[in-house]
Formats: structure tokens, sequence, C-alpha cells
């Protein structure tokens, strides 16, 4: 063959290997079991029939197939092969696709630049009037006022760690809903005793939630970005991710005030390092955000991954200023913590392996949400 390219079988799309006899050399599928020949592999088989019609050299008599039972006429000089009219009744007809006119070399040129720079526009920068994503529940979720993931990664398993982690968080937390204060009290993280049940309470308090929209929150962001997160780095590298993650949002927010009484609950520390890993890890991949002002105006908007991790890290900080004088009753310094694990973890690890903020609620009763 002319080519150094492999063969393909034409029905698995595998390379086909090659096997050489005393009469020459064909290639073979291991899968199917199918032959690859060339013509001149038919010579010396067959009885020498009609002339060719283009060099007028006998042809020989071929058969075609074992199971079609036709034979056909084969030229070994310039390749013609010849059927007779019974022959081609047997053939299964096919009908001849009308091919589509080429476009000129310099319309194709135009035409896959302005495809790049289209890519390029969608992957590298926010675009403030787009399209609603397809699927209805991402609707829903963007006009209750969270990110929605529009791209899908490719995926080499099943999520688990990231299931059965949330589903323990659901379960921990339906559960002490129904003695919210006690459980709060007894397990969730007080920076002025943060020692406190040989400090137990940093992993408990992680557990807790301090309300339906504060656990919902936190299991979406986990969900819908911890996936992709944990398939990358896979499930140990992933949890100790979280965990670790959320420790450190945990002492971001004992750093802050020491002196602080107020139970501190909620697994947004932790998260808050899965988003900034995927954000640092899939910069391109895009989200969608619902603008809308009541039910008059409604606005699309498209960023980046980046870009939506530069606008959270901003709003954290601005959280955290509001925190520091005692105007919010959102951990932002521990979203901040656990974003900086986040950020070491993947300077450590995107290059060893292959291939949104996490709200925090603080309920009337002084219940503080953090990074745990």
């Amino acid at each position: 063959m002319a080519s150094d390219a492999p063969l393909i079988c034409p029905r698995c799309k595998v390379p086909l290997k090659e096997v050489r006899t005393s009469d020459g050399v064909f290639w073979a599928c291991d899968n199917c079991g199918g032959r690859a020949v060339t013509v001149e592999l038919m010579r010396g088989e067959g009885r020498t029939g009609l002339p060719c019609p283009s060099c007028r050299h006998p042809m020989i008599d071929v058969a075609l197939s074992n199971s079609a039972q036709i034979n056909v006429d084969v030229c070994q000089h310039c390749h013609f092969v010849w059927f007779d009219a019974h022959e081609v009744d047997t053939l299964v007809p096919r009908r001849p696709q009308a091919a589509a006119p080429e476009l000129p070399q310099k319309a194709r040129e135009m035409l896959a630049i302005a495809k790049v720079e289209q890519l390029a526009k969608e992957a590298e920068g926010p675009d403030f009037d787009s399209a609603p994503p397809d699927e209805t529940w991402k609707q829903i979720a963007a006009f209750l006022g969270v990110p929605v993931k529009l791209d899908s990664m490719p995926r080499a398993r099943r999520p688990w760690a990231t299931w059965v982690l949330g589903a323990v968080i659901i379960g921990v937390s339906l559960f002490a809903f129904t003695r919210l204060r006690e459980m709060v009290m007894q397990f969730g993280l007080v920076p002025a005793e943060a020692t406190r049940l040989h400090g137990l309470t940093f992993v408990t308090s992680f557990f807790l939630h301090a309300g339906i929209i504060h656990l919902v929150g936190n299991i979406y962001f986990l969900f819908v970005f911890g996936d992709d997160v944990e398939n990358f780095l896979r499930p140990l590298r992933y949890l100790a991710l979280i965990a670790l993650a959320a420790f450190v949002g945990d002492l971001a927010h004992i750093a802050l005030d020491p002196r602080s009484q107020i139970p501190c609950i909620g697994a947004s520390g932790g998260i808050a390092g899965v988003i900034t890993f995927f954000a640092l890890n899939f910069p391109r991949v895009r989200l969608a955000f619902l603008m809308r002002w009541w039910f008059v105006w409604f606005r699309w908007i498209r960023l980046p991954a980046w870009f939506g991790l530069v606008l959270w890290i901003l709003f954290q900080l601005i959280g955290a200023l509001e925190q520091r004088a005692g105007m919010s009753s959102v951990s932002s310094i521990a979203h901040l913590g656990g974003a900086a694990v986040g950020v070491v973890a993947w300077l450590l690890w995107r290059k060893q392996l292959p291939e949104a903020a996490t709200s925090k609620f603080q309920a009337p009763e002084k219940l503080q949400s953090s990074g745990s």
C-alpha cells in the first residue's frame, strides 16, 4: 500500500492486522473476522474469462462471496470488475447520494475563522444577552438565583463519593431539623470553645444546616460541581480536598473572632474548595445566570467559570468586611479559607492526574454558619 496509515475495519473502526501468506498479503479484523484484500491477491485463482472492457486483457472469473454465490470477472491489470446482468440483480441496490457542492478554499477559511472566533468569544468572555439553557430544571434553578452549568464534562465513572456525601449531609440535617436548636448548641462549632468534645465539632458542624434553604443551596453546589472535580481527582483526593477546605475554613472563621460564642454550622467551607478547584481546572466551562426584575424583565448572562470565580471572590471579600463589622450572619471568611485550599490543591494536583457561592445562613436564634 502507498500510505503508511493503518488500515481501519469499516465495521468495527479498529486497525486491521496484516497477515502474510504464500499467495500474498491480506488484512484481517480480529473483532468481526472481516478480510481486506487487493485484486493482486486473486492472481492464479479462478478461470480465464472475458476480455477487460478497458485494456482488453483476459479477466479471471472470481467468486465474489461464498454466501452470495456470485462470480465476477476481475481484470488483474487495470482492476476493473465486470458484473453480468444476473449478477447485478442479486446485489442490494443503493440509491446514489447527491454530492454536496464543495465550497471554494477562501470561503472554507472564512467559515473556519468565524467559527473559531465564535468559540473563543463563548469560552473566554461573558455574554450578557445569552439564550436560556434547554433543560427546564436549569431554568428553574437559575430563576431561584443560582448559576447553572451549561457544558457537560466527560465522565470516566459515577461520582459515588459526591452522592454518598450528599446523602449523609441531607440525612443528618433532616434529622437535626426535628430539634435544631439543641443539636446546634451541642454539635455546632463555637469559636471560643473550638476544642470541646475533643475537637469533634469541626466534623459534626459540617453536617448540620440552619434550615432547608441553607441545606438545599449547599447540596446543589456540591452535586453540580463536585461530580466533575471527583472525576478528575478520584474519590480519595476529592474527599481530602473537601475535608481540608472545611477545616481551614473553620480556622479562618475562628481567627476572625476567637471569643465568639455563636455556633457555626454548614458545609460550604468545604464546598467552596470544590468550587474553586472546578473553576481553576475547567476555566472555560460556561455558567449561566438569570438576571430579573420581578416578573417584568429577564436577561440571561453566560460567563466562563474563571470569570464567575473572580466575581465570587470579590463578593466574598465584601462579605468578609461586613462580617467583621457585625453586619452579616454569613461567614464569608470561612468561604475564603476553603477557597484558598482549593487554589493550593489545584496547584499541587493539576499536573499529577489525568484529565458559585454556597450560602451560609444564620438563623434569628444566633446560629452562624461557616465553612464547616
